[in-house]
C-alpha cells in the first residue's frame, strides 16, 4: 500500500453495518484527506466525547431514520484503546462492529511516544521513508533523528557552518512547520554536542518562529553595515554595543549565502521581516538588498504589493490542499488587501487589473476546495484549532495542569484579517513590548453572528444550540455552560459584552475578582463600523485603524496581562465589499434576511428563491440543525438592489470565512 490510509479506508465497505464504532485512541480517523476519504465512501462520522451532547446528535439525526427504516453508514469514533469501546452504552454495542487503529500498528518498527507526538499530517513523508528504508526496530533517539531527516528535511549532523543552520531554521519557520518538543529538544542537543554553535540562542530560534524572524530582523541592519562598508571585522566588534541585540548569538549573519539569499524577497514581500533605513539608501537599493531597505513609502509599497500579487497568483492552494496552507496563504493575500487600500487612488491601473484577476482565482479555488473539504473540518482536533468552536477546548487543555494558570478570549465581531494587520500595526507602534502569535481558524458557514459567534463561545457546532441559532444573546449562558462542564463556575468563568470605546472599567472588574481563571470577551465595535459603513473596504480600515487608535483594545490587552491572563483574540466572522445582484421576493418566508445569505426552514423553499438567482448557492446542513437551510450570494454579490455596494458577511469568501486567531503575549527583553 502507498499511503498509511489505505489500510484504515480499506475496512470501509459501505452497506456492511448501519454502525462502526472505532477505538482511535491516535486520532487517525480524524485526518483531512481520511476523513474526506471515508465521506467519500458514504459514511458520516461523529465523535464520542461528550455523552449529552452525543445522544442528541444520535437520536436526532441517525435513530430516528433507522426507526423509518432507512440505512445510514454512521462511524461512532472513540478517541481511546480498543479496550474501552467496552464502556460505550449498551445499545451502541448491540448495533455497531468493531475496529480499532492506532500508530504502533502502521508504524511496528519505530517508537511509539515519537510517532505519537507528530502531527497526524506528517505521517505522510514517514510512511513513505518507512516503506523506502524498511528500518529495523528502533530506540526513541533513533526514531527522531529518522523522523527529522525524512520528515523534516533536517539532518543535525551535516550542518557545519553558520548558513546551515540559518537555511535550516529558514525552510521550518518559513513553511511554518509544527515540530514536536521532543524532536527539537534532539536537534538541540545533537547541535550542542559538535560545539559549533555554542553562543547561538537555539533553545529560543529553533522551536519559536517569532523568535527566530526577530532574531534575522534586528540582525539585517547589520549586514547591511558591513556590505555598504565592507569593513566587516571592525563592524562585527562593535555591533553589539551599537545595535542593542537582545538575543545572544553572532551578531553578523550570512545573508548573502546562496542558500540563504533565496529566502530574502520572500521574507520583506510577506511581512516576515520589515524593510530598514540606511544612510546609503540610494546605492544599496538598487542591488539584492533593496527589498529590506526604506525608500519612498509608495514606491515601497507598490513594490511589495506587485510581488505579492505575482507569489499568490502562482501559489493558491489546490483542491486537495490542507485547511493549514488556506490559512498561510490567506495571511499573505490579506497583506494585498492592506497594501491596496494603503496606495488608495495612486494605485496604477494595471496593479488593479491584476488584483482582480488574483482575486477572481482565489474565489473560484477556495469555493471548490470549501465545498470539498470543509465538510471535515469540525470534527478535527481542537489543537490546533481548525474551527471556531474548536477554541474553547484548546484553552480548556491550556490551564488543566495547574491551578494558576487563566486564559482570555477576546472576540472581536467581525474582524477581518487585512483588518486584524491594521490592530497588530497600531497596537505595535504603542506597545513595542507585545509579540503577537499569529494563526487563523474557519468561521461557521453561514458567516455570521447567531452562527459563529455562538459556536465560539459554546465549544460546540451548531447543530447543538438550535434553539437560539437565530439569536445573538446567548453567548454569555453557553460559555459558562461549557467551562461549567469544566469544572469552573461563576466567578472562575467570566463573560463581558463590550463595545470598544470606554466601558474598560467594566473588564477591569471582572478580572479583579480573585477567582477568575477564565474569561470570555466580546468586543463588538468592529462590527458596528462595518454596518454603518458606506465608503466599502478601504473606508472600512480607515475606521478600525481610528478606532485602534482610541487604545482600548491596547488598554485591555495591557489589564488582562497584568492579571497573568494568557491571551487569545480570534473574530466569528470577516467581511468582504459586495454589489447587490437584487432582493429575493420572498416574502416572510425567510428565517433570516441577511445581505450575502438568507435562511429558510425548508429545502423547497430554498429553491424556489434559488431559481431567481442561479448563482447562489445551496449550502448543505454541515453541522447545522436540519431545519436550517442557508441559500449564500453568488461571487462578491449580496442581496440588495442591484449595483448597490456594501460592506456585508455571511458568504463563503476567503475574507469572511478564515478569520485570525492570535496569542498575545509580552516579549521578554
Amino acid at each position: 500500500m502507498n499511503s498509511w490510509r489505505d489500510q484504515i479506508l480499506k475496512e470501509f465497505t459501505p452497506q456492511v453495518a448501519r454502525l462502526t464504532l472505532v477505538a482511535d485512541p491516535d486520532g487517525l480517523l480524524l485526518e483531512e484527506g481520511i476523513l474526506h476519504g471515508i465521506r467519500e465512501l458514504g459514511f458520516e462520522l461523529i465523535p464520542y466525547e461528550d455523552h449529552v451532547a452525543f445522544r442528541y446528535a444520535y437520536e436526532s439525526k441517525y435513530r430516528s431514520r433507522w426507526d423509518n427504516g432507512k440505512h445510514t453508514d454512521l462511524v461512532v469514533v472513540l478517541r481511546s484503546q480498543s479496550s474501552d469501546l467496552d464502556s460505550l452504552p449498551y445499545d451502541l454495542l448491540q448495533a455497531g462492529r468493531r475496529l480499532s487503529f492506532n500508530l504502533g500498528d502502521l508504524f511496528p518498527t519505530l517508537s511509539y511516544p515519537v510517532v505519537a507526538a507528530l502531527d497526524v499530517q506528517d505521517l505522510d513523508p514517514l510512511f513513505r521513508a518507512q516503506l523506502q528504508h524498511t528500518p529495523s526496530s528502533m530506540g526513541d533517539n533513533a526514531t527522531k533523528e529518522f523522523a527529522l531527516r525524512h520528515v523534516f528535511e533536517i539532518a543535525p549532523e551535516l550542518i557545519k557552518q553558520p548558513s546551515d543552520l540559518v537555511r535550516v531554521l529558514l525552510r521550518r519557520h518559513y513553511r511554518g512547520q509544527r515540530i514536536p518538543v521532543t524532536l527539537d529538544q534532539r536537534f538541540i542537543q545533537v547541535l550542542k554536542q559538535n560545539g559549533l554553535f555554542e553562543e547561538w540562542p537555539l533553545d529560543q530560534i529553533v522551536s519559536d518562529r517569532e523568535a527566530f524572524f526577530a532574531f534575522l530582523q534586528e540582525r539585517w541592519s547589520i549586514f547591511l553595515d558591513r556590505i555598504n562598508t565592507k569593513e566587516q571585522q571592525d563592524t562585527v566588534k562593535e555591533s553589539k554595543a551599537v545595535y542593542d541585540l537582545h538575543f545572544s548569538g553572532p551578531a553578523d549573519l550570512p545573508f548573502e549565502h546562496e542558500n540563504v539569499r533565496v529566502y530574502i524577497d520572500n521574507l520583506f514581500t510577506e511581512g516576515l521581516l520589515h524593510s530598514v533605513s540606511h544612510e546609503n539608501a540610494d546605492d544599496l537599493s538598487s542591488t539584492w538588498v533593496g527589498i529590506g531597505i526604506k525608500t519612498d513609502p509608495a514606491e515601497d509599497h507598490l513594490c511589495r504589493l506587485e510581488r505579492l500579487i505575482d507569489k499568490l497568483q502562482n501559489t493558491i492552494p489546490e483542491e486537495d490542499s490542507r485547511h493549514a496552507d488556506w490559512f498561510r496563504f490567506a495571511y499573505a493575500y490579506a497583506e494585498v488587501s492592506t497594501l491596496e487600500h494603503e496606495l488608495g487612488s495612486s494605485l496604477p491601473g494595471n496593479v488593479k487589473a491584476s488584483i482582480e484577476k488574483l482575486r477572481s482565482s482565489i474565489d473560484q479555488a477556495f469555493i471548490t476546495w470549501v465545498q470539498v473539504r470543509y465538510a471535515g473540518l469540525h470534527n478535527q482536533p481542537p489543537e490546533p484549532p481548525a474551527m471556531l468552536h474548536h477554541i474553547p477546548r484548546m484553552l480548556a487543555r491550556k490551564i488543566s495542569d495547574s491551578q494558576d494558570k487563566k486564559v482570555a478570549f477576546l472576540l472581536v465581531d467581525g474582524l477581518a484579517l487585512d483588518q486584524w494587520m491594521v490592530l497588530r500595526d497600531v497596537l505595535q507602534t504603542g506597545r513595542r513590548n507585545l509579540l503577537f502569535r499569529e494563526s487563523a481558524v474557519f468561521a461557521w458557514i453561514p458567516t455570521i453572528t447567531s452562527v459563529s459567534r455562538q459556536a465560539a463561545f459554546a465549544g460546540k457546532p451548531p447543530i447543538y444550540f438550535p434553539s437560539s441559532i437565530s439569536r445573538t444573546n446567548k453567548d454569555e449562558s453557553l460559555w459558562k455552560q461549557f467551562w461549567a462542564d469544566h469544572g469552573l463556575t461563576s466567578p472562575a468563568a467570566a463573560y463581558a459584552l463590550v463595545h470598544g470605546d470606554g466601558d474598560i472599567d467594566k473588564i477591569r472588574e471582572i478580572l479583579s475578582h480573585p477567582k477568575a481563571r477564565v474569561a470570555g470577551i466580546v468586543i463588538d465595535k468592529v462590527d458596528k463600523i462595518m454596518h454603518g459603513m458606506e465608503l466599502g473596504a478601504a473606508g472600512m480600515l480607515g475606521q478600525v485603524r481610528q478606532w485602534a487608535m482610541q487604545g482600548f483594545l491596547a488598554d485591555l490587552i495591557d489589564i488582562l496581562l497584568e492579571h497573568n491572563f494568557q491571551i487569545f483574540l480570534s473574530s466569528d466572522h470577516g467581511n468582504i465589499e459586495a454589489r447587490g445582484c437584487g432582493r429575493p421576493a420572498e416574502g416572510a418566508v425567510a428565517d433570516l434576511r441577511g445581505e450575502r445569505v438568507r435562511i429558510y426552514p425548508g429545502d423547497i423553499l430554498r429553491a424556489s428563491v434559488k431559481e431567481h438567482f442561479p448563482d447562489a448557492i445551496e449550502w448543505p446542513s454541515i453541522g447545522l440543525p436540519d431545519d436550517y437551510h442557508a441559500l449564500l450570494a453568488p461571487h462578491r454579490k449580496a442581496f440588495v438592489r442591484k449595483e448597490e455596494t456594501i460592506v456585508g458577511h455571511g458568504g463563503i469568501s476567503i475574507e469572511e470565512l478564515i478569520v485570525p486567531l492570535v496569542q498575545i503575549e509580552r516579549r521578554e527583553v
